[in-house]
């Protein structure tokens, strides 16, 4: 799994012209099943986004695609991590413990 920081790099007028865009974006992934959350960091300087683990080359394919990085509005970090514990309402998403169980 990832958690994916984004920090805004452009003032927030151009990041909202390129909102409606970003979530368009955010969605076709959420629909793909690559995503598991994702939303705006308090305060708004960027934004947080939780996927499912995939090989990180696929990940950076993806986040060169998001209209913030076309656009050079945003700077991204990405955390890999392997959940060893979840609440039981997140089990279910975690292949990690699933394949394990």
């Amino acid at each position: 799994m990832y958690v994916v920081l984004l920090t805004y790099t452009a003032p927030l007028e151009e990041v909202d012209l390129a909102l409606p865009d970003h979530a368009k974006w955010l969605e076709k992934h959420f629909q793909a099943g690559e995503f598991l959350a994702a939303g705006r960091r308090n305060p708004r300087n960027g934004g947080v986004i939780i996927t499912r683990p995939m090989a990180r080359g696929k990940l950076d394919a993806i986040l060169a695609t998001d209209p913030f990085s076309v656009g050079h509005l945003a700077s991204y970090e990405v955390v890999e991590f392997a959940a060893t514990r979840t609440a039981p309402e997140v089990r279910l998403l975690n292949e990690a413990i699933a394949q394990s169980a």
